[in-house]
């Protein structure tokens, strides 16, 4: 980390790769808080909070500037990543005649460029399939089943689940028109009286399952979708399991009392947080 290839600075180039590597340490604990309302919050719900969540986080100014810092922040770590491993290799082109790296560092610390390439190509398929949809369309709005008493016996209405941006309540669905893909207006009119959410939540739901929900197509080849991910937190897994540690040795952190324990927890967080994000698909493939 110290022979970074992006930044000048000596310190710099030490400093900001590790910088970033915590920094998304603490984006997957804030994603992963947010996923398990998909297996913890069930029904009608669960699908309510998880899109109210997703809506949040969606037009929130701070999570927008947060959003936007992940971004660089996954961009500059595998570029940066990338090309210190080719700068190393161009430092080195003829091997030593004896150099033995698996007596002097584990295999996720040998295999972190392919590891974090392969992370990176999860990350982009990843966006495509749901961050893309949320931000530039492609998702259905979240509506539920009204059941009424008519004159005509027991009748059924699909009602939008708003945000209500007023006192007035919302007109009969009938009368709503739905502009700048969840904004909702008493139609014929410039009258906005809510917003309603993107539904996220039967997406992900279809796509991990297989099934059609709430209008959203189920994905044929969700068990196939559910493999792939689960091998990408394992590759997870294994990247941060150096990579915690050693970002903190590149901060200079680094006691005989502390380290064993930074160790230990990083160890433990490229466990936990890697599997609680694999299971949740494994659940919905299995409830399904």
């Amino acid at each position: 980390m110290s022979n970074s290839a992006v930044l000048s600075s000596s310190i710099a180039k030490k400093y900001w790769m590790a910088l970033t590597g915590l920094f998304l340490c603490l984006f997957l604990v804030g994603h992963l808080i947010g996923n398990l309302q998909l297996i913890f919050k069930v029904g009608e719900e669960g699908r309510k909070a998880f899109n109210e969540y997703a809506y949040f986080m969606q037009t929130n100014i701070f999570i927008k500037i947060m959003s936007y810092i992940t971004y660089i922040s996954i961009l500059f770590h595998a570029v940066d990543g990338i090309l210190l491993t080719i700068q190393n290799k161009k430092a080195r082109p003829i091997n030593y005649a004896y150099n033995n790296q698996a007596a002097n560092t584990s295999t996720p610390a040998r295999m972190m460029a392919i590891l974090g390439s392969i992370i990176l190509i999860f990350i982009a398929t990843h966006m495509v399939n749901f961050w893309a949809k949320m931000h530039f369309g492609g998702l259905k709005l979240h509506t539920y089943e009204l059941s009424m008493e008519g004159q005509m016996g027991p009748q059924k209405q699909q009602v939008y689940h708003t945000h209500t941006l007023s006192a007035q309540p919302i007109p009969e669905v009938e009368q709503i028109e739905v502009k700048n893909e969840i904004e909702l207006y008493v139609k014929g009119s410039n009258l906005k009286v809510a917003e309603t959410y993107k539904d996220l939540h039967s997406a992900v739901i279809a796509f991990f399952s297989g099934n059609d929900v709430h209008g959203t197509t189920g994905n044929k080849s969700a068990l196939l979708a559910v493999i792939l991910y689960t091998v990408s937190m394992l590759v997870l897994g294994f990247h941060l399991w150096h990579g915690f540690a050693s970002a903190f040795q590149s901060l200079g952190i680094n006691h005989k009392r502390y380290t064993p324990i930074i160790q230990t927890f990083g160890k433990a967080f490229s466990v936990l947080v890697p599997f609680a994000f694999a299971i949740i698909p494994i659940l919905i493939y299995i409830n399904r």
